[in-house]
């Protein structure tokens, strides 16, 4: 993949002193913090905004292709978010709560710290595992597990098919959360924390049917490498039917998704190339650029005239010491962020795109099968032609009910991974059984099953997102995401409401994910819903009461509630 030789150059490693640096003041602070959890719903456009003109995307840049309703109203609010409201709008709670969270973290930390060196004094065989040891030093970090060794909202063992409701294990622990024990006793729990978009987590129906066959006819496993006796016709057949799905000229598959980021980012940009990353882009895209050796600039989430601003700081620059031309520059970002709810802005990156030729990588984990009016993506939801970009990665553990995932492109491209990828290389290929649900489900959602069942789950995730992100705004929550979108985060601020929160909804019988520092910022400690297809309206009403009742109890409501 070479870039065009007239692009020009950009700088990478340690961003120069600039404008871009601000002096610390107190209300500088206040600002920054308060920017730190801005949200970007997309609210429907003013009759002012709908006079923007919008861009229009194809295979030809000089023709039109025709925009549904949802697409034009997509890029309208894309248009806006730039425009009139790039810093993104910002629900902020008010000052005590941000004042309280940190005066929290501080007070738990130092006694949090008290109660480890206590422990290694009096308790030393339970502590053991954090003290230096007959020479020897601690493999364990007690600083990195923290926060995990005082809660236990993680790892909750389940069982059975997590579909629209899940099973859940009670556990109990005699040691401080050091061991677990199972009791028994299970719970039943209405299913907001599995990424089961379109509800193709199941046991029954047409997918687990041909699943069936499929392992009778092939048995699970390949027992080998894509490269060596791994690749089955089943392999190439479903590269195929993803490349028809998403709009490109090829496809690979791989058996993980993480891996699919992680070794494809290294076999594409290498030392002496420039990747400019979202700053809240997943952690194997940040690992894959690690271990590319690529010089790497970050922008401010989903902020266009900061990416805008980035790419002119650094093109004007060109390589550290030597200034010389990057020999190409890639553009990262995600098509729907999974901790913000929050989605690209695909039409003014193409944009920039066509301005400072740079390569494109769409991570689309989240958003393929979520979004679009056909489960397309981000590329379905606007509108825009997939061959504006250049890798459109994706992940089939999200909307498909499956595992692995998929990196799709030109020919000469995907060739090239094939040789270099070393999850494709090394790594043994994707299972028979998980094949063949991605392609079962993939053909549902392209009506190809002869039903409009696949339109019917893009519809009910569509409509149950967004009642369900309403009703919860309504109530006076501060609520992360833009309009459409099935991850709804809603902000607990206080990280002693991270665990009352999740023990008291699951109480309630609502499961769901909860997620603070430092997989977020400090103050952004939230809850995560997934919204799936398979949810029935009483299972969202159900929720959102008992979200309501919580809310209550430990005070989340933050802004007068909406009759």
């Amino acid at each position: 993949m070479q870039a065009p030789q007239n692009i020009p150059t950009i700088q990478v490693e340690g961003i120069q002193p600039s404008t871009r640096q601000r002096s610390f003041s107190l209300s500088n602070l206040v600002k920054r913090t308060r920017r730190a959890y801005s949200v970007s719903s997309a609210y429907p456009p003013s009759p002012s905004q709908q006079q923007l003109a919008l861009p229009s995307f194809s295979s030809d840049l000089s023709s039109v292709i025709e925009l549904t309703p949802a697409q034009r109203r997509n890029s309208i609010a894309a248009a806006q978010r730039k425009y009139e409201d790039f810093e993104q709008k910002i629900e902020a709670a008010p000052l005590f709560v941000l004042v309280s969270t940190y005066l929290n973290y501080f007070i738990l930390i130092i006694f949090g710290h008290l109660r480890d060196i206590l422990g290694k004094v009096f308790k030393q065989k339970k502590y053991a595992h954090l003290r230096m040891n007959e020479g020897y030093a601690p493999l364990v970090s007690d600083f990195d597990s923290f926060y995990t060794r005082r809660m236990d909202c993680w790892n909750r063992p389940t069982t059975g098919v997590p579909g629209r409701k899940i099973t859940i294990l009670e556990r109990e622990s005699k040691d401080f959360n050091q061991t677990f024990s199972l009791t028994g006793k299970t719970t039943d729990a209405i299913n907001f924390s599995s990424y089961n978009y379109l509800g193709f987590a199941q046991n029954e129906g047409y997918c687990a049917d041909k699943v069936e066959l499929c392992v009778t006819e092939y048995g699970m496993s390949s027992s080998s490498t894509r490269m060596e006796a791994g690749t089955l016709d089943i392999h190439r057949h479903l590269e195929k039917q993803v490349a028809h799905f998403v709009g490109k000229e090829d496809a690979i598959v791989v058996s993980m998704g993480f891996a699919t980021n992680s070794t494809t980012i290294p076999c594409l940009v290498s030392k002496g190339c420039l990747v400019i990353s979202d700053e809240l882009n997943h952690s194997s895209i940040i690992f894959g650029v690690r271990l590319s050796g690529a010089s790497v600039r970050v922008f401010k989430h989903n902020n266009m005239i900061d990416l805008r601003n980035v790419l002119k700081e650094a093109i004007s620059q060109g390589q550290p010491r030597t200034h010389r031309p990057w020999k190409k520059i890639v553009v990262i970002v995600e098509g729907l962020y999974s901790m913000e709810g929050s989605i690209v802005n695909l039409p003014e990156i193409i944009k920039l795109k066509r301005e400072f030729k740079f390569y494109l990588y769409v991570d689309e984990a989240h958003s393929i099968g979520a979004l679009g009016e056909h489960g397309g993506g981000v590329c379905d939801f606007y509108g825009i032609n997939p061959k504006h970009v250049d890798i459109l990665m994706g992940t089939f553990t999200k909307s498909f009910g499956a595992a692995g995932g998929y990196i799709a492109g030109d020919k000469a491209v995907m060739d090239h991974l094939r040789l270099k990828n070393h999850a494709f290389i090394y790594a043994e290929s994707m299972s028979t059984a998980v094949v063949q649900q991605v392609s079962a489900s993939m053909s549902i959602i392209r009506g190809e099953d002869g039903t409009n069942d696949g339109v019917n789950r893009i519809q009910a995730l569509a409509d149950n997102s967004r009642y369900f992100s309403n009703a919860l705004r309504k109530l006076g929550f501060i609520v992360y995401g833009d309009e459409g979108s099935p991850v709804i985060p809603l902000l607990l601020f206080n990280p002693a409401k991270i665990s009352a929160f999740s023990r008291e909804m699951l109480k309630r019988g609502i499961a769901i994910v909860v997620v603070g520092y430092p997989a977020t910022p400090i103050i952004s400690s939230r809850a995560r819903f997934c919204i799936s297809s398979a949810h029935t309206r009483k299972d969202l009403d159900e929720a959102i009461q008992h979200i309501s009742e919580v809310g209550d109890i430990l005070m989340l409501k933050f802004k007068p509630e909406q009759k």
